[in-house]
């Protein structure tokens, strides 16, 4: 198999013909095939749009790419950047890549029409292919404003109508606690189309005499209350314990000391997320002293319909076991109470208030780590009583396949909506998908896939408008990427 890289001449042809991901011509014993690259397009960058296979029985010469699109710039690309246009005989791998604009409409799909490629001898090799792609915005790549990645996304929308986004800043490395980690936030005023640059608003410093990276903060979890205003963002503080992980070992351990048990941290904002609160302790608040671990879950808390705020949280138990619950306030935040666990050897997730007043959870389980048949799938539990009482849903374990992962869910009031990396065995496939009947059933035809390559995984969604919704997530691309689309787009 061969690479290379050219950028060449285009065709003014548009062709006229159904969106299709794949096509394949063949021409006597040489074949060109073309497969849409399902991933965001970048604004401002340079991107994947298609990727080539050509099959050639004598050696050629390219002469023009056969292709129009709204991205600009279109070539072919190749591992190796051989500027050479002459192909030997065999197999060669390619891609056809396009620059997305800056200030490109993120609602506007990028269009690009395939008709193939033509040779310095006229010997045209068609492979007819349309497919509409979406914009996206990285927030951050690795690297970038003095950080090496930024993770665990979260995003909210306040009572002014801005995105709010809140994400881990792990400034060394990808590493999880425990390492030199600060609770950041990006803001966007204009629906997502632009965002400020990231900044830290939970940074626990040298607490204790102790370096940065001995007191990290990690896993946001982003609340408003409509009723107010606030805006709440918790996370999980670990003082000390270098080489250690909050949910594995002694990495956090009963009782409230911070030398000895992970922190329950709350910063909050009235002001539309300009300014913060330094950061609060609600460990005592909120743990029991048996527990090994009392923590958020990453993504976003919601307000009922009578106003109670509900976070949805996370912890290791009296024998180190994890489990997955919620926490509330009927008082706009001043008394907190915590739910009884949900299910066990389970941890991440995510709620939403059903049409007849009940909470669902939905939650990562440990038990998708090995099992990978008909049974993996999110645990998904309801209650009518604010945690006192759980339910199994009708939907647990058997809707929503998943590799072991963060997931989001949202609720616009008849419509469900939940991303994750819809794959059992990797974090791949990034998709959002509606229910129009609570959560009962996820019908593939009201399913759109974002991503399909390999990333974190983590995601994060929120209602923009009645219109419009947007999702933060870790991609391919970038390490943190906002997309939005219609909400029409994906019920059918």
């Amino acid at each position: 198999m061969h690479h290379r890289s050219w950028s060449l001449p285009l065709a003014s042809t548009l062709l006229a013909c159904s969106f299709f991901a794949t096509a394949e011509m063949v021409r006597g014993e040489e074949r060109l095939e073309a497969r849409a690259i399902v991933a965001p397009l970048l604004t401002g960058s340079r991107n994947p749009l298609l990727a080539l296979t050509i099959h050639l029985e004598e050696k050629r010469t390219i002469k023009r790419i056969l292709a129009q699109s709204s991205a600009t710039d279109l070539r072919l690309d190749g591992p190796t950047g051989d500027p050479t246009t002459e192909l030997v005989v065999g197999s060669h791998r390619l891609e056809l890549s396009g620059r997305l604009a800056a200030d490109a409409d993120l609602l506007a799909p990028i269009e690009l029409d395939f008709d193939g490629v033509e040779f310095g001898d006229g010997t045209i090799l068609r492979a007819p292919l349309q497919h509409r792609f979406l914009a996206g915005h990285a927030i951050h790549r690795q690297g970038e404003h003095d950080c090496h990645t930024t993770r665990i996304p979260a995003i909210a929308r306040t009572n002014a109508g801005t995105l709010l986004a809140v994400y881990d800043m792990r400034y060394n490395s990808a590493k999880d606690l425990q390492e030199h980690i600060d609770i950041g936030l990006s803001r966007s005023t204009d629906g997502g189309q632009s965002w400020e640059a990231p900044r830290p608003i939970m940074d626990m410093g040298e607490f204790g005499g102790k370096p940065q990276k001995e007191n990290g903060c990690s896993d946001p979890n982003i609340l408003v209350d409509p009723s107010t205003g606030r805006i709440f963002v918790s996370a999980i503080w670990t003082h000390g314990k270098p080489g250690t992980h909050q949910w594995r070992g002694d990495g956090s351990e009963p009782g409230f000391d911070i030398d000895h048990s992970s922190q329950f941290m709350m910063v909050t904002s009235d002001d539309d997320g300009k300014t913060w609160s330094q950061p609060e302790n609600w460990t005592r608040r909120l743990k029991r002293e048996e527990w090994y671990l009392f923590a958020p879950a990453p993504g976003n808390g919601i307000a009922m319909r009578d106003g109670t705020l509900v976070l949805p949280t996370q912890g290791r138990d009296a024998e180190g076991h994890p489990f997955s619950n919620i926490t509330w306030s009927r008082d706009g935040g001043r008394t907190w109470t915590v739910s009884k666990p949900a299910r066990h050897d389970t941890t991440e997730c995510a709620v939403v208030e059903l049409a007849d007043g009940s909470l669902m959870l939905n939650m990562r389980d440990n038990r998708n780590r090995t099992d990978k048949g008909a049974s993996n799938g999110r645990a998904i539990s309801v209650t009518s009583d604010l945690g006192t009482t759980w339910a199994r849903h009708p939907s647990d374990h058997a809707a929503l396949p998943e590799p072991t992962c963060m997931a989001s869910l949202i609720s616009t009031g008849e419509v469900l909506l939940f991303s994750n990396p819809r794959d059992r065995h990797q974090r791949r496939h990034i998709t959002i998908q509606a229910s129009l009947d609570q959560g009962e059933t996820w019908p593939a035809k009201n399913r759109r896939l974002l991503d399909e390559g390999r990333g974190k995984g983590y995601s994060s969604l929120v209602a923009i408008d009645g219109e419009t919704i947007g999702i933060l997530y870790e991609s391919s691309r970038a390490k943190l990427v906002f997309q939005k689309l219609p909400l029409a787009t994906l019920i059918r």
